[in-house]
């Protein structure tokens, strides 16, 4: 009977046009309140009873961490030992390394159900299947290219999660001033291994220290292990990925591998490119990295944020702060005494997106895709704001909002340093120029220096807007406007 296949194929259909984005909001929006309810029910912070954070703030963070933002609102040597291993599992689950797992893992299985439920039909008591038909065999390779895709993207994922938390571990145990810092600061080697692994992986940009990366400063080598986990979970995962595609390849000659490798579009996976387009990729990202390095050396080699520091130390430390720019927010320097125009580069770079390209790559394809989705696409479609346009909005918000403060404390409270605040969010990548008592207009004898993120200074309701900001950049992707 076909009324059946053709009920569950309209079924099927109706929910694949809404599924993707509900479910991704879904889900990184209730393991927000779950993380929430563990960091502040299940964990309690290592400052009791002297100070706790406020509800909102832990909601803050449990958003941030999610989201791989790394936008922070109270110092992180707040935490126990326990809230930062439910920190590191929420940045695990939030990063895109992961979450594009999860996808592919969903449209393996919507492909299963298709060729399985869908092609099979009733006629009498024969039951045809056309799966038989050579002109599906395409299908079956699919299919199975597909789970093993799904095989490599974990494996890949478990190996440099493995080896960087032990490089980091090893490097902690060996060097010796590397391992006073976190005897001072009572923080377990094993954890801190672990989740700034999976921090820089994720790029969720948290370092359980207050002073984020600035005081290891004087650790290069643990700085050169850190880089490749930063560029190998983001903005190089796609190149990184077909190469070892590619190797695996050459190993085992499978032909699903060359499948994936020519059949980027059809296998539905966000993080595989047509050759040409991820070389271009790999080039770009070099390239900006080099740019930014040059700019850097340039104007900081000699201020105050390089002081006290040899010249290989300067290197290396250099090399580090630019290559967080573009998502994981990590920071070496104290971003408040760098000249405004490295302020402003870093600015475009948190802006600009991981796949961004300045090569020529003809995306016809993809375009023609967009416009079809835009004729048929929903009301949500047709709304949807353009990322500057988001930008502006959010930043005329909390202007409005902090207002009082950008009155009375103009020097800290400034456009630009709001500015930078909100394309950090917006582009989950955590950087912070944050807040100095020295800078106030009218001293405030109550002020108290912090380590946390600009953010921490602002109301409640300037930190909630900042929240749902960090949202809307984790679900960017859908904005059908450019």
């Amino acid at each position: 009977m076909p009324t059946k296949p053709l009920s569950l194929s309209f079924f099927k259909s109706m929910s694949l046009r809404v599924k993707p984005f509900w479910l991704e909001l879904g889900y990184f929006m209730i393991l927000s309140f779950l993380g929430f309810l563990a960091l502040n029910y299940v964990s309690k912070p290592r400052t009791l009873p002297l100070f706790r954070p406020q509800n909102l703030d832990v909601f803050f963070t449990s958003v941030s961490s999610i989201t791989v933002s790394s936008m922070s609102t109270v110092e992180m040597e707040v935490f126990s030992n326990v809230q930062l291993v439910f920190m590191a599992i929420l940045m695990f689950l939030g990063g895109e390394a992961f979450t594009s797992f999860l996808r592919l893992q969903l449209f393996k299985k919507e492909n299963k159900d298709d060729s399985f439920s869908s092609k099979d039909y009733e006629l009498g008591n024969v039951i045809i299947n056309p799966l038989e038909d050579s002109r599906d065999h395409d299908e079956i390779i699919k299919m199975k290219s597909i789970r093993l895709l799904s095989y490599v993207v974990f494996a890949y994922i478990f190996v440099l999660l493995l080896l960087g938390s032990s490089l980091v571990f090893l490097y902690i145990t060996i060097i010796p001033s590397a391992k006073q810092i976190l005897i001072e600061k009572g923080l377990n080697v094993n954890t801190f291994s672990i989740f700034i692994t999976v921090s820089t992986f994720a790029n969720g940009g948290f370092v359980p220290t207050n002073e984020n990366m600035i005081v290891f400063k004087k650790n290069p080598g643990l700085l050169l292990i850190l880089i490749p986990q930063v560029l190998l979970g983001n903005t190089l995962f796609a190149p990184c990925l077909r190469l070892a595609i590619l190797f695996l390849w050459k190993i085992t000659k499978r032909h699903e591998f060359v499948y994936i490798l020519k059949n980027s579009k059809r296998v539905g996976y966000s993080h595989i490119f047509p050759s040409f387009e991820t070389i271009a990729i790999a080039i770009t990202v070099v390239g900006l990295i080099v740019v930014q390095f040059v700019v850097f050396y340039s104007l900081e080699w000699n201020s105050e944020a390089t002081a006290g520091l040899s010249s290989y130390e300067k290197i290396v430390g250099s090399l580090f702060e630019v290559v967080n720019t573009r998502h994981t927010g990590l920071s070496v320097f104290d971003l408040s005494t760098l000249t405004p125009a490295i302020l402003v580069l870093f600015t475009i770079m948190m802006y600009v997106s991981p796949y961004t390209t300045f090569l020529p790559v003809d995306n016809y394809e993809e375009k023609s895709e967009k416009m079809k989705m835009r004729k048929g696409g929903s009301l949500m479609e047709y709304i949807s704001f353009s990322q500057p346009s988001c930008l502006v909005i959010f930043t005329i918000l909390i202007c409005v909002v902090e207002k009082d403060k950008m009155k009375y404390d103009p020097l800290n409270f400034n456009v630009l340093n709001i500015v930078f605040e909100v394309i950090s969010a917006y582009g989950n990548v955590g950087m912070s120029i944050g807040y100095s008592c020295a800078r106030q207009i009218k001293p405030d004898g109550h002020c108290k220096d912090a380590t946390y993120g600009f953010a921490g200074k602002w109301s409640n309701t300037g930190k909630f807007i900042l929240i749902i900001l960090m949202f809307f950049g984790k679900m960017k992707k859908y904005n059908q406007l450019i």
